[in-house]
């Protein structure tokens, strides 16, 4: 079925991208042997293809917030100030919403919401409340604001509260990942803090002037090289003059396999400057190179890129419930994946998981199990633009 749009397919197929690898890291989650106890990218207990299971879908999160930004002011083209401001101030709102109430209950099946964590659907809906008031500056004003949070922040690292007073829970939301206390039942994990996030979606909605509909096609496709190819070697600069851009830096190990991963041991939570630069470079190059390209598998992505939150959430239940039967039919309680904050200290789940051909066996499975229901919400979007509430799904 033919389906026409408006919508620029580069960067669906990217979103699409990253939404499958996504996909990787979480079937990783809830399959892989000790993944619950275990950093796959610490130096001592990894291994290189374990390492690079997890590196390779660090791409998701910055992609996926970045695009956000692209899609805000794409969207805006169409619409005035007010009403942009109006949409992201609601649908950030909505977000955080999906977040609190319906993504932590799918993530652990816990009806207490005994440990309630703050993950990237939080950090898209707080970064999309605060766009919503920076749209109405100039432009070259968002820009510098942007650009002074993702190269800036970094110079927080050395800021590190303890304790639970309100200024401690501000900057926890901001800059310091931390679990919170609320009472004797219930905590909040805050993972995803704000403020670097904040900065790439308004660096994403900034970049979204490359794909206005006069923009000449071969001054954008110089912008992604020299933007992509940039940030790539200010990634390595920074990283070999190993003094900024990073919480941690990199040290020589044992072996040389090992000192090149701690090289690209870059800081997830929040997301370093060194994380943001090898992330969103490669990325950028990637849009510069599908650019005109159309084929299967492009058209397999643009599938998962145009449903993005549609198939989060489907995605996350499909997996938890494939790992459920896993432990039904492979022994062990399944009720140990029902995830309250205690189900850690337990140690029921010690020794659960699979090794990582299973894990790579599920994510295949879990992909093409999504791929049809994802499609037909995709058509269901395309064919209902008089729908306004589809926005917000």
């Amino acid at each position: 079925m033919k389906i026409k749009t408006n919508r620029i397919e580069s960067i669906d197929i990217l979103r699409g991208l990253v939404m499958v690898i996504m996909a990787l890291d979480h079937v990783r989650d809830f399959f892989h042997y000790g993944a619950f106890f275990n950093d796959p990218t610490n130096l001592e207990t990894t291994t290189p293809f374990l390492f690079f299971t997890r590196f390779i879908t660090h791409y998701c999160a910055p992609v996926f917030v970045f695009l956000a930004g692209t899609s805000a002011f794409l969207y805006g083209t169409k619409k005035t100030k007010h009403e942009l401001s109006k949409f992201l101030l609601t649908r950030g709102l909505w977000l955080i919403v999906l977040e609190l109430v319906v993504n932590n209950l799918l993530w652990k099946f816990d009806l207490t919401y005994s440990r309630i964590i703050l993950q990237v659907i939080w950090a898209i809906g707080f970064s999309m409340v605060s766009l919503a008031f920076l749209i109405y500056l100039p432009k070259k004003i968002i820009l510098t604001i942007g650009l002074l949070i993702v190269f800036g922040h970094n110079a927080l690292d050395g800021i590190v509260k303890n304790g639970t007073r309100f200024f401690d829970i501000i900057w926890y939301l901001l800059h310091q990942p931390n679990i919170v206390p609320v009472n004797n039942h219930i905590d909040i994990g805050i993972f995803y803090p704000v403020l670097p996030w904040i900065g790439v979606m308004i660096l994403g909605y900034c970049f979204g002037q490359l794909y206005t509909k006069n923009f000449h096609i071969p001054l954008r496709k110089k912008w992604l090289i020299g933007l992509g190819t940039g940030s790539i070697l200010l990634f390595f600069i920074l990283r070999g003059i190993n003094i900024y851009g990073d919480l941690v830096p990199w040290s020589v190990q044992d072996t040389t396999t090992k000192t090149i991963l701690s090289f690209f041991k870059v800081s997830k939570y929040p997301p370093s400057l060194a994380y943001i630069l090898i992330t969103l470079g490669p990325a950028l190059l990637f849009l510069y190179g599908i650019e005109t390209v159309k084929n299967k598998l492009t058209n397999f992505l643009l599938v998962f890129g145009r449903v993005p939150l549609f198939y989060y959430f489907a995605h996350i239940l499909v997996i938890h419930v494939l790992a459920i039967i896993g432990i039904l039919l492979f022994g062990g309680n399944w009720l140990d994946m029902i995830l309250t904050k205690d189900a850690f200290s337990s140690g029921n789940l010690l020794n659960y998981g699979y090794s990582l051909f299973i894990v790579y066996l599920v994510w295949v499975s879990v992909i093409l199990m999504l791929y049809f229901p994802c499609k037909k919400y995709m058509i269901y979007k395309a064919t209902n633009k008089d729908k306004w509430w589809l926005s917000y799904l």
